[in-house]
């Protein structure tokens, strides 16, 4: 590489940091604003909920009772199911794996109905998916990755002990999973259960939170639900916030409530974050909220009015003694927005509406512009507003970030079932991905790349790297970030996490190469056991990710 080629591509890095820290909402230019791509005009079903598993390969589903999907079931299978709404024989498939590394996907069986479910993966690897309507609203659903061709779903109909419709899951640091909430279930329960029916986690908790925070509808859907350091739980209920200590089945804090008392979960979904844990540093646990729409919105769509969603953030320390709320403003309002943590932790806000909320055509003006938000930046010039999507993404979209780091994009259903034509905004079964700044060409020479990694990660043990990259600038520019991906529906990534690993020290092994010595998660409430993305981030840039397991 040429003396001269370094020196622009190191004047264009310096550009690059001077605008971040002071510009506002000014779209990037020249590469900056990020790039849309789409994969596929049509995967045969609606992308309502997305998981990316350990090997590059995303478990992507719809609802089953919906009739006909636009993709066939493999073999001349069908699927039989007396209790479906719509069809009592169906042949074609509502669930479908998508592999990232070929660009390609094949048809899954589910079998009950998967409708506004959730999910998390469990320490092995394979996703536990719990819940749905009808005839799924006591499954469990596993899906476990295989490099052949013949994974596909196993389900246990009656396996819940409460009916999971529009609930939360979170995996905990014993490798359980909990499952908080649902339509008119003011409680939780776990994954796996005792067995014993004498045991208490062989059945429901009540949680008296669940059941003060419900809406007028009388329901709690979809509750924020984030892993704190401590091991407790961080609840978050349309205003109101707790801390839950899940093992004793007691309220440790309730925070104060949100300003700007819009309701932030479904129906008004909002969206949320825990933001990145930094080992480097005493350890903060601080909650990010965005979007929503105003008490009544529901109601008001349903009328025809369709009214601006909100367009305020907060931020709660939840680890300081007396923890407060700083709010802050969106450049666009948003209501089905999702927030996912990007390679860098930096935040994207994407998907959504800027007027009426969540349900069948109950959406107006598509927001297809992204949003990008740095949480470490100067508090006046935090959001940068990227280029925009073609598609529309409305009810029922979805997004998670992918080992490469770009953000897989699916989805939008707004219409009771699958509707084409002569609406709106049709359904969408197209598949797209958003690459943001930092996968710009001109970033090239800062890009690392790793070159080794140990695939297992120990609590608090040392392990080293090593990486290559162009133009090595500083220790100070660099960090190493694993990345818990995330179960996402209805604005909600479950299970997301970042943990910014604690960096011991650097060395140079050839004009291009660097050994790093870094050190795992060092309790399992920061980094609980299972699969995670490892990305080496250098001047702001990132590595695309590698596969580790934390145990």
């Amino acid at each position: 590489m040429s003396n001269l080629f370094l020196l622009i591509s190191l004047l264009s890095l310096l550009i690059f940091h001077s605008f971040i820290t002071t510009s506002e909402i000014l779209p990037f230019h020249n590469g900056r604003e990020g790039e849309w791509r789409l994969l596929w005009p049509s995967i045969g079903i609606s992308a309502m909920h997305m998981q990316l598993l350990r090997n590059n390969k995303v478990v992507v589903f719809d609802r089953t009772d919906f009739g006909p999907s636009n993709i066939s079931l493999p073999g001349g299978r069908c699927r039989y199911d007396s209790n479906d709404t719509a069809l009592k024989v169906d042949c074609t498939a509502h669930s479908v794996l998508y592999d990232v590394e070929t660009n390609s996907f094949r048809p899954l069986m589910v079998q009950t109905d998967t409708w506004c479910s959730s999910g998390a993966v469990s320490p092995g690897g394979s996703l536990v998916q719990t819940g749905g309507f009808n005839d799924g609203d006591h499954a469990v659903r596993i899906f476990t990755p295989c490099n052949a061709d013949s994974c596909d779903w196993v389900e246990y109909p009656g396996y819940l002990s409460r009916r999971r419709w529009y609930a939360t899951n979170q995996i905990l640091p014993d490798g359980r999973i909990i499952i908080i909430g649902g339509r008119r279930e003011f409680n939780y329960e776990f994954y796996p259960k005792n067995e014993d029916p004498y045991s208490a986690s062989s059945g429901s908790f009540w949680l008296q939170f669940l059941l003060e925070t419900r809406d007028e509808s009388e329901n709690n859907l979809y509750p924020f639900v984030h892993l704190l350091p401590d091991g407790n739980l961080f609840i978050f209920a349309n205003t109101r916030s707790i801390s839950l200590d899940y093992n004793r089945n007691r309220v440790v804090k309730e925070f104060p409530p949100i300003p700007i008392s819009d309701p932030r979960n479904y129906p008004s979904s909002g969206s949320s974050v825990l933001l990145p844990i930094d080992e480097n540093k005493a350890i903060e646990a601080e909650i990010m909220i965005c979007g929503g729409a105003p008490r009544g919105a529901f109601a008001e769509a349903g009328r025809g009015n369709f009214v601006r969603a909100s367009s305020s953030c907060g931020r709660l320390r939840v680890s300081d003694e007396d923890p407060r709320w700083v709010m802050e403003n969106m450049p666009i309002a948003r209501v089905m927005g999702d927030m996912l943590l990007l390679a860098t932790g930096d935040v994207i806000i994407i998907n959504g509406v800027e007027r009426g909320t969540a349900g069948w055509e109950l959406g107006q003006s598509p927001v297809t512009r992204p949003v990008v938000y740095r949480p470490n930046g100067n508090p006046d010039w935090r959001f940068s507003v990227m280029s925009a999507s073609p598609i529309p993404r409305l009810y029922h979209s979805s997004a998670i970030l992918l080992a490469d780091g770009r953000v897989l994009v699916g989805g939008s259903n707004p219409h009771r079932y699958y509707n084409f034509a002569n609406v709106e905004y049709p359904t969408d079964l197209s598949l797209e991905a958003f690459s943001p700044p930092y996968l710009s060409i001109e970033h090239k020479p800062f890009r690392p790349q790793i070159s080794s990694v140990n695939e297992i990660l120990m609590l608090g043990q040392p392990f080293s790297l090593t990486f290559f990259v162009p133009l090595y600038l500083s220790e100070n520019l660099l960090s190493v970030r694993i990345v818990a991906p995330s179960f996402t529906t209805h604005s909600l990534a479950m299970n997301q996490r970042m943990v910014v690993l604690k960096l011991v020290g650097v060395s140079r092994l050839t004009p291009d190469s660097y050994q790093l010595t870094a050190v795992g998660p060092s309790t399992a409430e920061i980094g609980p056991p299972g699969y995670y993305m490892l990305f080496v981030v250098h001047a702001g840039i990132p590595s695309w990710g590698s596969w580790v397991k934390i145990q």
